[in-house]
């Protein structure tokens, strides 16, 4: 690589990791940026998910304060991820590469819509718990039941594209646990780091040792000048979506959650 595509992929990198710990889509900054100097859509995909991994661990720990508290939650949780991320990855090794391409923006849409309705969706589930709570019966774990399935669900997507994975680990996350916006935003940064990390691994045993048939390779160049950017920019990130109050918040994963879409359906 050249001087200059050197300094637009840890630039990317910057950008990508501050979006993400904010709320998601730095894939759409990255991997754009690698087709255009020049390298192979596969070699870009899996070496832009492994280089972003320490961006998304430097976002969890710059919401470390917002996580307090909230142990058993995300470990509950991060089961749900795990094993989401690693069944994506696998669909993205055999499956055909448009398998998921037609409901792709359908996903990111349903996130968006549920981001805008969370206030009021949340309210009716706040209110069946109320109901629950005066019928005698146990709180419900850890929010509504289908929390747990949700983000299992969005780890397969997360794991197989990546792409607005934080614009539904919020919906549904704001929709389905009382918790404030700020500290959900601290659990979908954890859960979106062992997303891409189980995923990073996987893209890593497989290359290296050429299972399913899969002979393109990793370049850790790129890996490393992703990984460096993305660290600065996951504590960036951190430090300004700390600061943005719930409606601001609600307002930016909207936005982006649209410009996704849109440039998906563009390419």
């Amino acid at each position: 690589m050249s001087p200059i595509e050197v300094g637009a992929v840890l630039l990317a990198g910057v950008w990508a990791g501050t979006i993400n710990t904010v709320v998601g889509s730095g894939t759409l900054i990255t991997f754009p940026t690698l087709l255009a100097i020049g390298v192979p859509p596969v070699t870009a995909n899996i070496s832009n998910n492994i280089g972003l991994v320490p961006g998304s661990a430097a976002g969890a720990v710059g919401y470390r304060r917002e996580l307090e508290g909230q142990r058993s939650r995300v470990l509950r949780l991060l089961v749900a991820s795990l094993v989401g991320g690693l069944v994506g990855a696998g669909l993205l090794l055999v499956l055909p590469p448009d398998a998921f391409e037609a409901v792709v923006p359908a996903l990111i849409l349903l996130g968006v819509a549920l981001v805008i309705l969370g206030p009021r969706l949340s309210a009716s589930v706040a209110k069946r718990a109320e109901a629950r709570e005066a019928a005698g019966l146990p709180p419900a774990r850890d929010g509504a039941w289908w929390v747990w399935p949700a983000v299992l669900l969005t780890g397969v997507y997360g794991g197989y594209f990546g792409a607005a994975q934080g614009v539904l680990l919020m919906a549904f996350l704001g929709i389905g646990i009382n918790e404030s916006l700020q500290r959900l935003n601290g659990v979908k940064n954890v859960l979106a780091a062992a997303v891409n990390a189980i995923a990073g691994l996987v893209f890593v045993v497989v290359t290296e040792l050429g299972l399913f048939g899969i002979d393109s390779r990793i370049d850790w160049s790129i890996v490393l000048l992703i990984g460096l950017g993305s660290v600065v920019g996951g504590f960036l990130g951190a430090s300004i979506g700390r600061r943005l109050p719930a409606g601001v918040l609600r307002a930016v994963i909207v936005v982006v959650g649209l410009v996704a879409v849109t440039a998906i359906l563009l390419t």
